[in-house]
């Protein structure tokens, strides 16, 4: 049987229901994909193999005795190295950590469990996933799988899923996102990525950088695996009071209604100038294709720079952050990445008038922001300024967040999917941002979109 690596959740589901695939080939080619590509890929800070195979075979025995738990039982899955397990070392990143035992289970790692999923290790992600490069100084930097090479740009700070993904290590994984580190990595590995509304998923168990702003969320290779591990992760928990009182969100009612009579917001002119011609090109070609699918196109103005809104979410990512990490940051014997070590330092500076008056400020925006936008379904930008830079390349002193970071500031919701690729064979990507806690917009405008090209089929050539 070729290789079940190239297929979807949807479709490996179908197989297994179907007894032309069990978990235990399934998640043996899984491990065997990682044993092979891993050396250079470096998407893993663990590999659960033993467990894995425990937990395939015990899901063969479940399925083939007429006990299946439902249509997720036996598929694998790869999870950030934020996400807390009993018992279990989570380092968040850092060698500072290496020896940091979870005290609880996150909740959305027991809703994976529950659903029968099988978990194949913990992937790599920046420091604290404090940044959006994907660097790691001591841990290391996966290698984004398009380009076997130049070491290029994971995308952060969920680099070891958006690798594992990307590289059909695992079919779908799990990430997080405060300023992009779901969609820059979704970005950058030719793959999908949904930014959830604060308050959807629970972030229990979830190692913090920004409480104001963390966001939980699925790493795919489509929209509808996007739309079904949504499905299972949000919902509320009592042990996240953010998610009491919202409505529970099934997507797919609505995701097959097409854009037909949608309003979609285009990319501020004023925004373009920053863009890479090839991005820009390729996010054009979408809004066409998008417009000739019956979607209205409508120009964009909005009260403040996507520079300007990021910075202000920098300066509470920044002030949160330090008063978690304080001990560690300045302690200089700490064994610290020392690109992000000034990160969080840099929010000592920030001084609690200068925080709160980034709150209020950011509450006004939002306000502002809807206004602007309440005729609209969505807003259409890319979700990356480049493709995928070469490493020796980065400023670390910089972000590639400047279209990622508003989203997180104005408590949206925004999924990024493939959309074509530069002359050098090199992944680019649509971000479609909908207002907060409307994801089955955005999975509704992404789905048609899928539907109508096939960017997100292609898989990198060191895949293969």
């Amino acid at each position: 049987m070729p290789s079940p690596a190239f297929k979807t959740v949807q479709q490996l589901s179908a197989d297994i229901a179907a007894g032309r695939l069990s978990p235990v080939d399934l998640v043996e080619d899984c491990l065997s994909r990682t044993e092979r590509l891993e050396p250079k890929l470096q998407a893993y800070a663990t590999v659960q193999a033993k467990e894995a195979r425990l937990a395939a075979e015990a899901a063969d025995k479940a399925i083939r005795s007429g006990h299946r738990i439902g249509p997720l039982h036996g598929i694998p899955i790869a999870v950030k190295d934020l996400v807390e397990v009993e018992g279990k070392v989570a380092m968040g990143g850092t060698a500072a950590w290496k020896d940091r035992v979870a005290p609880h289970t996150a909740t959305l790692y027991r809703k994976l469990v529950a659903a029968g999923m099988i978990v194949l290790g913990k992937t790599h992600t920046v420091e604290f996933a404090y940044g959006g490069w994907g660097t790691n100084q001591k841990l290391g930097t996966p290698w984004n799988p398009w380009d076997a090479a130049t070491h290029r740009t994971p995308g952060g700070s969920s680099s070891g899923t958006g690798v594992a993904v990307g590289a059909r290590l695992a079919p779908w994984g799990i990430g997080t996102d405060t300023g992009g580190s779901v969609r820059i990595p979704a970005s950058w590995n030719g793959i999908t990525g949904l930014k959830t509304t604060i308050g959807r998923i629970s972030v229990h168990g979830v190692l913090p950088l920004s409480p104001t702003l963390d966001t939980p969320g699925p790493i795919t290779r489509s929209v509808a695996d996007a739309a079904t591990l949504f499905c299972l992760l949000q919902g509320a928990d009592p042990l996240d009071a953010r998610t009491i009182g919202h409505t529970d969100c099934d997507p797919w009612p609505t995701l097959r209604r097409g854009v037909k009579g949608l309003r979609l917001g285009r990319f501020p002119a004023a925004e373009r100038a920053a863009v890479d011609a090839e991005v820009l090109a390729a996010y054009d070609r979408s809004v066409d294709l998008l417009a000739s699918m019956g979607a209205e196109i409508v120009d964009l103005v909005l009260p403040m720079s996507f520079a300007d809104l990021g910075a202000v979410n920098g300066r509470i990512m920044s002030a949160e952050a330090y008063a978690a990490l304080a001990d560690l940051a300045d302690d200089p014997a700490s064994p610290l990445d020392e690109d992000v070590r000034p990160r969080v330092r840099a929010g000592a500076s920030i001084s609690s008038r200068d925080y709160l008056t980034a709150l209020v400020q950011r509450e006004q925006l939002k306000r502002v922001y809807l206004e602007a936008t309440k005729e609209l379904d969505a807003v259409l930008t890319p979700t990356t300024l480049t493709p995928a830079i070469p490493i020796a390349s980065i400023d670390q002193n910089t972000t590639p967040g400047m279209a990622t970071r508003w989203v997180n500031f104005l408590d949206l919701c925004a999924l990024a999917v493939p959309n074509g690729f530069s002359a050098g064979g090199l992944p680019l990507s649509l971000q479609i941002v909908c207002s907060g806690y409307n994801e089955a917009m955005a999975l509704r405008i992404g789905w048609a979109y899928q539907n109508a090209t096939d960017w997100h089929e292609r898989v990198p050539p060191m895949a293969a």
